[in-house]
């Protein structure tokens, strides 16, 4: 699918399957492909539509503003029948901002620990020596200290990934993206007032094994939204979506047969 969104760019998502469209949003350093395992079990019965967002984008100019981001989502929206958002992480926070900025536009969400802002920024000053590193050309070690100061993965796993992002050609370029991705988040600020207008039903989702803070999140989230339920995906972390896509793919299903009339 391809359409052009409000800033000029053309927006670009793969659709699969017929039924009541599924809109999905990833998270961070990811791409359309990182929810594939998901959609496969969701596609004989859903339209299932992955967005590949424009921050992540490699062939559009960066940073991008949450806006810009939001415009793409509707762009493809735009061409379906109120999809259910599905938004994952950094994307579920996009996912939120197209639900405020359009909700008549969209049936409900699916939120998969999205790092919403609840207080001090997620940052903060965290990033500075990130900052330095991309300077230095050294991705791998500036995604390791966002792993470790921001998302408060433990130091060997944030290491590790760093070592192996900083191998991978592709994926190098998009630590640039992830910094910035987490700039936009920050710049929205406190958004729990505007998320509590929401009226569509709306499932938030998380692990028990995922990094604590990403739990009060969404216990501020549960507490501000006025139609939403929770579930607790047990021993899981922030990536279920690829370590037990046949849970996630089952939620998601679920909650759509008791929420969305089937079109």
């Amino acid at each position: 699918m391809r359409a052009l969104a409000d800033d000029g760019t053309e927006a670009q998502a793969v659709e699969e399957g017929i039924g009541t469209p599924i809109l999905v949003i990833h998270g961070g350093m990811g791409d359309r492909t990182v929810w594939q395992p998901v959609t496969d079990l969701l596609r004989d019965r859903f339209r299932t539509v992955r967005l590949e967002r424009r921050r992540y984008r490699m062939d559009l100019p960066g940073p991008s503003k949450m806006a810009q981001e939001v415009g793409h989502v509707a762009a493809i929206a735009a061409q379906l029948d109120r999809p259910v958002l599905v938004g994952h992480s950094s994307g579920a926070v996009v996912a939120l901002e197209a639900l405020v900025a359009n909700p008549g536009a969209y049936a409900g969400a699916v939120l998969y620990e999205p790092p919403v802002v609840i207080g001090a920024p997620l940052s903060d000053d965290k990033l500075a020596r990130a900052r330095v590193a991309i300077a230095q050309d050294k991705p791998g070690k500036a995604l390791a200290i966002f792993l470790r100061d921001v998302v408060r993965m433990p130091a060997p796993l944030a290491w590790l990934a760093g070592f192996i992002v900083g191998r991978h050609p592709e994926y190098r370029q998009r630590v640039v993206r992830q910094l910035d991705d987490n700039d936009a988040l920050d710049a929205l600020g406190v958004r729990l007032a505007a998320y509590a207008e929401l009226k569509m039903p709306i499932l938030l989702l998380g692990g028990d094994k995922s990094p604590r803070h990403l739990a009060e999140r969404l216990d501020a989230l549960e507490r501000a939204l006025p139609n939403t339920r929770r579930l607790l995906l047990h021993g899981q972390g922030h990536n279920a979506e690829r370590r037990a896509p046949q849970r996630v793919a089952k939620a998601i299903a679920k909650f759509i047969d008791e929420n969305v009339a089937p079109r």
